[in-house]
C-alpha cells in the first residue's frame, strides 16, 4: 500500500533507509549533538533499545542487532576487566598531534585514522585471572 508520510509519498514495495547518523546528530532532537556527553542520559526517559527514534545504536525493529542482549550484559564487564588489568596510552605521536576525530561514513560509521593504543600489563597483575 502506498503511504504519504511528512508529505513525502512511499510506493509500495518501496525500503526506506533511515539515517541514524544524522538522527543521533539532529540539533532539532539533542542539545550539542556533536559533543560527547554520556550525561545526556542521565535522567533520560529515552531507551536505546529501539523504541525510541532518538537514539538508535542497536537498530529497531525486525532488524534490531541480535548481540544486543549479550553487549548490554557483557561490555561494561569487558571494559573494566581491560581497565583494571591494564595501563593504557596513546603512541607519541598521538600524545603530539592529539587523536584525528574524523570519521568516514559509509554502511557504518567509522574513523578515518583507526585509533591506536598501547595497553601495558600491570605489574602484580600476571597471575590474576581475566
Amino acid at each position: 500500500m502506498t503511504v504519504k508520510i511528512a508529505g513525502y509519498t512511499i510506493p509500495k514495495g518501496s525500503r526506506v533507509f533511515i539515517n541514524v547518523w544524522a538522527r543521533g546528530r539532529d540539533k532539532d532532537v539533542w542539545t550539542e549533538p556533536e559533543k560527547f556527553m554520556p550525561g545526556r542520559f542521565l535522567g533520560s526517559a529515552i531507551d536505546f533499545k529501539g523504541v525510541d527514534f532518538e537514539l538508535l545504536p542497536f537498530g529497531a525493529g525486525r532488524r534490531i542487532c541480535p548481540g544486543m542482549a549479550l553487549a548490554i550484559r557483557m561490555v561494561h564487564v569487558m571494559l573494566a576487566s581491560m581497565l583494571n588489568q591494564f595501563k593504557w596510552s596513546l603512541p607519541v605521536e598521538l600524545e603530539w598531534d592529539g587523536i584525528d576525530m574524523e570519521d568516514q561514513f559509509g554502511l557504518t560509521l567509522v574513523k578515518a585514522v583507526p585509533l591506536c593504543a598501547m595497553a601495558t600489563l600491570i605489574r602484580g597483575k600476571e597471575k590474576e585471572p581475566f
